[in-house]
C-alpha cells in the first residue's frame, strides 16, 4: 500500500511518460493518460489501487474542466449560434439518448438474469455516449484549418450544447439512481434545489464577483489573485455539493460568473495548469477502472459496442444536419468528426459507476468501446474528406458551385495579387494595394468575415488557397503574385508546393510567427517570408508593393507615414467568427447596408450624431461608387456605410443609423 505521497509520484510518474510517448506517436494526451491508469491500474500491474485520494483527485479534476467550460460559456456566443446549438445540438443529444434507451429495451430480454438493464440505466448509458471529445476534435479542426468552416461551425455548435447538456445530466443521473419508486418526487426535489442554487449564486453572485475581483486585484498580488480564484472555485462546489448536486455543477456556475467580467482571460490563463495536471490524473484514474481481463474475454461485445455507437451517432448526426439544410458533405464531415466518445462520456460514466446504477460489467465493456472510438477518431477526421468525395454524389457538384462563384468574380482580372486569408493582416495588405489600383483578390474560410467584407466592396471569395482547384479559380495563371497573410507553417507549406506546381516563377510571400521556419519556407519556394514579430503585416505590404513594381521610395513614403500616424490607417479589421477573444476586444470594421427605412435614408451624414456613439464612418459605397466621407454626404437607401469602433460602439452606431 502505497503513501499518499508515493502515490502522487507513481501518478505523475506514469502521467509524464504516457503523454510523451503518445505526443511521438502524434496522438492526443488525453488517451496516455487513459493507457497509463490501464496499464499501472488494480486489473493490470497492479500498482495503485482504487482509494480515497485517487477518487479526490478525480473529482477536482472534473471541477476545474466545468470550470473552464463555464468561463467559456457566453451568451452572447450562444444567441449567435441558437439554431445550430439548441437545433442541432439539442436534436443530437436527445435522440442519441432515445436510440440507447430503445436499444436497451429491446435487448433487457436476452441479457443474463444477473445483468439487470432498467430504463434508468439505459438513459445515464445513452448521456455518456451522446458526448464527442472537445479536445480531439477541436484539435483536428485547428491543424485543418477548418474551424471556420460550414461543417466546422456545426460541430462546434453540437459540442458546446453537448458542454452544456452534461450539467443537467449530472443533476438527472444521481436522482434517478436513488428514488427509483417515487421518480417524478425525487427529480422534482433535485430539480427545485437545483433552480434555488443557481438562483442565489447567479443573482448574488453576479453583484458580488465583480466588485470583489476589484478589491483583490487592487492588492496588486499575484499569490492573493492565484488563491481567491481557488477559493471561489471551490466554494461554489462546496455550496452545490452541501445543497445536495454536484461539485462540478458549482464551479460551472463560477466559471459562468467570471465569463462576465474583465478577468475572465487572466483567470482562463491563471487556472489552465490546475485544469490540465488534475484533469490529466482524472483520466489516469477512468483507465484505472478497465478490467483488461473482462475486456478479452468479451472481445466481440466490445467491438460490437465500438461500432454500433460510433455508426449510429454518425449516422444519426449526419441525417440531423441533413435535415436541417447542411449538404451532404457538410452533413457527413459533421458526422465523421462527431461519432466518436468524449471526455464528458467519461465524467458521466463515472457518476454512473458511483451511483451503481448500471451492472459492473456493462460499465466495463462501455469504458473499453468509449476508449477505442477516441483513438479511432483522429484516423476518421483525417479521411474524412476521401470518404465525403467517395460516399458523396453531389459534393463534387457543390465544391464545384464554389470554384465556379470565385472564378467568375477574377475572371476579366490580370496581373492581381491572390490573398491567402483575409484577417487583420490580409486586410491591410488590400488597403495598400487598393490605394496604389493594384487589383487583388483574397480567400478565405470564415464565411461571416467574406460576407462582411463582400458587403463593403472588398475582392473577397470564400475558398481554401491549400486547395489546388481554389489557386486556379482565383487566377493563378494571371496573377503577379501570391500573399499568404495567415501564420501557419503546414498550410503555407501546401500553399507553396501547390504554386510551384500550376505557377513556378510566380513570387509567394508568406507570413509566419517568428524566424524558426523561414528556412523551410524559403526552400519550399517563398520569394520573401515576413516574421509577425519584425513587423508584422505592415511590412508583409511593403514587400508585397516593392515586388509589384511600386517605386521603393513611394514604398518608403507610405510606411513611414502609417507609422507617424500610429498605425491608424491600418487600424480596424472586420471580424469573424473565428476571431479569438482577444482579437475581439480590438477596433473592428462592421458594414450596415441602409434599408428604405432606415432613420438615416435622405439625410445628411452631420445629422448622424455617430460620434457620442464612439464610432466613424471610414466608408460610404453606393453601388461600385466610393463617395467621399464628409458631413454634407446625404445618406440613400441601398448605401454601405463602414463603421469602425469597438464592439459595443459599432453596436450603438447601427442602430443610430438605422433606428
Amino acid at each position: 500500500m502505497f503513501s499518499p505521497l508515493e502515490l502522487t509520484l507513481l501518478l505523475l510518474g506514469s502521467a509524464v511518460l504516457g503523454v510523451v510517448a503518445f505526443r511521438m506517436l502524434h496522438l492526443p494526451p488525453m488517451l496516455g493518460y487513459l493507457a497509463v491508469g490501464i496499464l499501472i491500474g488494480p486489473h493490470a500491474l497492479g500498482l495503485a489501487e482504487e482509494s480515497h485520494a485517487t477518487h479526490t483527485l478525480a473529482e477536482f479534476g472534473v471541477v476545474f474542466l466545468m470550470f473552464s467550460i463555464g468561463l467559456e460559456f457566453s451568451l452572447p456566443k450562444l444567441m449567435a449560434m441558437r439554431s445550430i446549438v439548441f437545433g442541432l445540438g439539442m436534436a443530437q443529444v436527445g435522440m442519441t439518448i432515445a436510440s440507447t434507451m430503445l436499444f436497451g429495451w429491446l435487448i433487457a430480454a436476452a441479457l443474463p438474469p444477473s445483468i439487470h438493464l432498467s430504463w434508468q440505466a439505459s438513459f445515464a448509458l445513452g448521456g455518456a455516449l451522446a458526448m464527442s471529445s472537445t479536445a480531439i476534435v477541436v484539435k483536428m479542426l485547428t491543424e485543418r484549418l477548418e474551424l471556420e468552416s460550414d461543417h466546422g461551425r456545426k460541430i462546434i455548435g453540437i459540442l458546446l450544447f453537448q458542454d452544456l447538456a452534461v450539467v443537467p445530466l449530472l443533476i438527472l443521473i444521481p436522482a434517478l439512481a436513488r428514488n427509483p419508486d417515487n421518480l417524478v418526487e425525487t427529480l422534482a426535489w433535485a430539480g427545485g434545489k437545483a433552480v434555488i442554487v443557481l438562483v442565489l449564486l447567479l443573482f448574488i453572485g453576479q453583484k458580488l464577483m465583480r466588485s470583489w475581483f476589484t478589491i483583490v486585484v487592487k492588492r496588486r498580488s499575484q499569490e492573493l489573485f492565484m488563491l481567491n480564484l481557488l477559493l471561489v472555485t471551490l466554494g461554489a462546489a462546496w455550496i452545490t455539493e452541501r445543497a445536495g448536486l454536484s461539485l462540478a455543477l458549482g464551479a460551472f456556475v463560477a466559471g459562468m460568473l467570471i465569463s462576465e467580467t474583465e478577468y475572465k482571460h487572466q483567470v482562463e490563463e491563471d487556472i489552465k495548469p490546475f485544469r490540465d495536471v488534475l484533469l490529466g490524473l482524472f483520466f489516469i484514474t477512468v483507465g484505472m477502472l478497465l478490467n483488461v481481463r473482462v475486456v478479452f474475454e468479451n472481445w466481440w461485445l466490445v467491438l460490437i459496442l465500438l461500432a454500433g455507437p460510433v455508426l449510429l451517432k454518425f449516422a444519426l448526426i449526419a441525417g440531423l444536419a441533413k435535415l436541417f439544410g447542411s449538404s451532404d458533405g457538410t452533413s457527413m464531415r459533421t458526422g465523421l468528426a462527431l461519432a466518436q466518445a468524449g471526455e464528458f462520456g467519461f465524467v458521466l460514466l463515472n457518476v454512473v459507476g458511483g451511483v451503481q446504477l448500471v451492472d459492473p460489467f456493462v460499465i466495463q465493456v462501455v469504458l473499453a468501446s468509449m476508449v477505442l472510438s477516441m483513438l479511432l477518431a483522429p484516423f476518421l477526421i483525417e479521411h474524412s474528406d476521401k470518404l465525403v468525395l467517395k460516399f458523396s454524389a453531389n459534393e463534387w457538384m457543390m465544391q464545384s458551385l464554389t470554384l465556379t462563384k470565385i472564378a467568375a468574380r477574377t475572371m476579366s482580372t490580370k496581373k492581381h495579387v491572390i490573398v491567402a486569408g483575409f484577417g487583420r493582416s490580409g486586410q491591410n495588405l488590400a488597403r495598400l494595394l487598393q490605394e496604389e489600383d493594384i487589383e487583388y483578390h483574397a480567400l478565405d474560410l470564415d464565411p461571416t468575415r467574406v460576407q462582411e467584407a463582400q458587403a463593403a466592396g472588398a475582392n473577397v471569395s470564400y475558398g481554401d488557397a491549400a486547395r489546388r482547384e481554389s489557386l486556379v479559380a482565383a487566377g493563378i495563371y494571371r496573377a503577379s503574385a501570391v500573399v499568404i497573410t495567415y501564420a501557419s507553417t503546414p498550410s503555407a507549406l501546401k500553399v507553396l508546393h501547390l504554386v510551384h506546381e500550376l505557377a513556378p516563377t510566380l513570387p509567394v510571400i508568406v507570413r509566419s510567427h517568428d524566424d524558426t521556419d523561414l528556412d523551410r519556407l524559403k526552400e519550399a519556394g517563398a520569394a520573401e517570408v515576413v516574421p509577425e514579430l519584425m513587423e508584422g503585416s505592415l511590412m508583409l505590404a511593403s514587400h508585397a508593393l516593392v515586388m509589384l513594381g511600386v517605386p521603393l521610395r513611394r514604398v518608403v513614403h507610405r510606411v513611414q507615414a502609417a507609422r507617424e500616424e500610429r498605425y491608424a490607417s491600418l487600424r480596424g479589421f472586420f471580424h469573424g467568427a473565428s476571431d479569438s477573444g482577444d482579437e475581439a476586444e480590438l477596433v473592428r470594421l462592421h458594414s450596415v447596408t441602409l434599408a428604405g427605412g432606415a432613420w438615416c435614408v435622405g439625410r445628411p451624414l452631420s445629422e448622424v450624431d455617430l460620434e457620442s456613439a464612439g464610432a466613424e464612418v471610414t466608408t460610404i459605397r453606393r453601388g461600385k461608387v466610393r463617395l467621399p466621407v464628409d458631413s454634407s454626404t446625404i445618406l440613400e437607401s441601398g448605401d454601405v456605410v463602414v463603421l469602425r469602433g469597438s464592439a459595443p460602439a459599432v453596436a450603438r452606431a447601427e442602430h443610430q443609423l438605422l433606428a
